[in-house]
């Protein structure tokens, strides 16, 4: 990837990694509280394992975005992990953090599909 687009890639990075900080510093969503009513404690406790899904999925995103920032300043920014070769301009402008080509990440799909229900495995 020609050097000249990092300054592109990098400002929407730390725009976004700024973004996830911000978001992740609200941990008071998790908070648990004890209510009186049986009906309401089970409401807050299905909000606090909502707000701790989306901490976990925000710790994980800010995660890749700082690889993503590591991998500009090593100069390998735009290579996939898997298999060496360019990941698309298109593809990065989707998705600035993305670590992989579009044909490795669906391979890497595959091989791992995401749990929608973890709970009832």
């Amino acid at each position: 990837m020609h050097s000249s687009l990092y300054p592109e890639f990098r400002d929407r990075l730390e725009e976004k990694a700024h973004e996830l900080m911000a978001a992740l510093r609200d941990r008071d969503a998790i908070a648990i509280e004890r209510t009186p009513d049986a009906i309401d404690e089970w409401a807050t406790a299905a909000d606090r394992e909502m707000s701790a899904r989306a901490l976990q999925s925000g710790s994980e995103l800010l995660r890749q975005v700082r690889m993503a920032l590591e991998a500009i300043d090593d100069g390998v920014y735009g290579i996939c992990v898997s298999c060496m070769e360019e990941i698309s301009l298109k593809r990065l402008r989707a998705i600035p953090w993305a670590a992989r080509c579009v044909h490795c990440q669906e391979k890497e799909d595959v091989a791992r599909p995401p749990e929608l229900f973890p709970e009832a495995a």
